[in-house]
């Protein structure tokens, strides 16, 4: 039987979703080697197209780079200069950053640098043509033209359409508060860098670093708490104004600080400056007198002078002293402003402000233990703060038996106003010296740095003579009602021509409160006040810095939070016995 022939295998059936990919892919009845030549070709004209549109920008950036460059760096710098905002101790803001637009130039950019220099000189007529000119004239990719301009000014600019013209977005620092803190605060240059006051601190602690390392931006910095009360500040400073003005004074100044904590609650130099307005702050007599100046303090240093007697143990407050006659030095005389004529002691030294006791005691103690007393109080070298600004005080080449007796009352050394501030501190406080600080510090922490310098007793028998002298002596003025409050005047004649001037004085007044329990210290100084009507021609500190402490007093320690006591003993029944019952 033959073999039947095989059939033909059938091809399988192609899917119908494949056919019509396949159609739309390559078509009916085409040279698929064609195609795919053809593709190939596309592809590479494609990839030829990319590149060359790369290399074309590359040339691009490698023209102008400078000017790019120079750009970056700029906008770099703008988020560099980025400063942390300032508030006080409430939260009240005394310092931030604002946007504000400069304008720069590319001189290579722009064609017609003639016809540029003369818009822009026309649009923005405080622009220095001369200086604009050799800024753009210059081969450089970027210059600065005009920093922080109005927006009406950069409005008017973008007009022109000038090519190689532009703004930039920087920081300006501004001052809410005006002249409020400016000696304080100090103020910033164009370039948004501390100059002066705690804004050059901040640079010093790291701030310009952390620029450099662009760290500093406005959203990674936390504002800056000081221990200054706007409230406060705007009070003392109100004060001075009307006192400088009504005593013809040539400069007032005066703070406040905390005993407990060395915090400076307020601190006010007149006259003083809008840190808005740079240009004021170059004026020498605005200068910081609480810590760049130096003087001498007049009676108020007579505190210091009792508490080394009291403190040696060798004298006590019912101690007699020769005030008979004048004290004789050498060619020199030692006399009292009113004279008693007769023995005194330890309290009537303080309270008639006696001249010629003071030198007795200080004679009584001797010159070694004096300039001891006086270091260990911080009145011989220079006080730091976060204050840049500060100066060392100035004291005799040779301390001889001389300078202790005028060191006594405050003559022949000078220091600055806040090392006083310290040194009486730590007299009403119980003993401590405790570093002022213008940053929020707690009792805890002021504790962990103080340094014993007196002992408690001798602290509450400087408590007790600063109230007796607002019972009954030059501070009476000054005792407002119901803040028991204790003092020390000084009186400073003025070394003019090498010889003391009897009309013109600084004056001071040193006030505490309250004196059974002391939280605060105020000082008020007034330079060269002029005898009116109502003070009998008299310049003496009684007759207008004690009287403008007063006001202060009466105005700040119910922002300060003290509570008014009425009818309390005096002095001696209140501070004096609770101090024997504690020992």
């Amino acid at each position: 039987m033959s073999a039947l022939p095989a059939k033909p295998t059938a091809k399988p059936t192609e899917p119908w979703r494949q056919r019509l990919i396949r159609s739309l892919l390559y078509g009916r009845n085409v040279d698929r080697a064609a195609k795919a030549r053809a593709r190939v070709g596309l592809a590479m004209l494609a990839f030829a197209s990319v590149y060359a549109l790369i290399g074309g920008r590359l040339v691009m950036f490698a023209i102008g780079a400078d000017a790019h460059g120079a750009r970056r760096a700029a906008a770099q710098e703008v988020v560099a200069t980025a400063r942390p905002d300032i508030v006080d101790r409430n939260g009240a803001i005394l310092a931030t950053d604002v946007k504000a637009s400069s304008l720069f130039g590319e001189p290579r950019r722009i064609i017609d640098k003639d016809e540029a220099i003369e818009l822009l000189t026309a649009t923005i007529p405080d622009l220095d043509e001369a200086e604009v000119r050799e800024r753009l004239k210059t081969r450089k990719g970027f210059v600065w033209l005009k920093r922080e301009v109005t927006p009406a000014q950069q409005q008017a600019v973008h007009k022109l359409g000038i090519p190689g013209i532009g703004f930039l977005r920087e920081n300006k620092r501004v001052y809410p508060t005006g002249n409020e803190v400016a000696h304080l605060i100090g103020l910033v240059n164009i370039d948004n860098q501390g100059i002066a006051g705690l804004e050059k601190w901040l640079d010093n602690q790291g701030l310009a670093d952390l620029h450099r390392a662009g760290f500093a931006t406005d959203r990674l910095q936390k504002p800056i708490e000081l221990a200054v009360d706007l409230r406060v500040e705007h009070a003392l400073r109100d004060e001075l104004l009307k006192a400088k003005e009504k005593f013809h004074a040539k400069a007032a100044s005066g703070l406040v600080s905390n005993v407990k904590t060395g915090e400076i609650v307020a601190m006010v130099s007149l006259p003083d400056f809008d840190p808005n307005n740079p240009k004021e702050a170059h004026d020498p007599d605005r200068i910081n007198r609480l810590t760049t100046g130096v003087y001498e303090m007049g009676s108020t240093f007579k505190a210091f002078t009792l508490a080394m007697g009291l403190d040696s143990g060798k004298i006590n407050l019912n101690s007699m002293w020769d005030a008979r006659g004048n004290l004789h030095y050498g060619k020199f005389t030692i006399h009292d402003s009113h004279p008693l004529g007769r023995f005194i002691n330890t309290k009537e030294v303080f309270t008639y402000s006696s001249n010629i006791g003071a030198a007795r005691i200080a004679l009584n103690q001797g010159v070694e233990a004096h300039k001891a007393f006086l270091a260990k109080m911080g009145q011989m070298t220079r006080l730091r703060t976060e204050l840049p600004e500060s100066a060392a005080p100035l004291l005799p080449r040779r301390w001889s038996e001389l300078n202790t007796v005028t060191a006594a009352f405050g003559q022949g050394l000078s220091v600055a106003p806040l090392q006083a501030v310290m040194g009486i501190n730590a007299l009403v406080n119980g003993g401590y010296l405790i570093p002022p600080t213008f940053m929020k510090r707690s009792e805890a922490e002021a504790a962990a740095m103080a340094k014993r310098v007196i002992k408690p007793e001798t602290s509450d028998k400087m408590r007790f003579l600063m109230r007796l002298n607002a019972e009954v002596g030059s501070a009476r003025k000054a005792d407002v009602r119901g803040y028991y409050v204790g003092g020390k005047t000084g009186t400073s004649e003025k070394v003019v021509n090498g010889r003391y001037a009897k009309k013109r004085v600084l004056n001071s007044f040193t006030a505490i409160l309250p004196c059974d329990d002391p939280k605060y210290h105020v000082l008020i100084m007034l330079d060269e006040p002029q005898a009116l009507p109502e003070t009998h021609g008299f310049i003496t500190s009684g007759w207008n810095t004690v009287p403008t402490g007063g006001k202060v007093i009466e105005r700040i320690a119910p922002l300060l939070g003290i509570e008014p006591r009425f009818d309390l003993p005096p002095a001696d029944r209140l501070i004096l016995a609770a101090s024997r019952t504690t020992q």
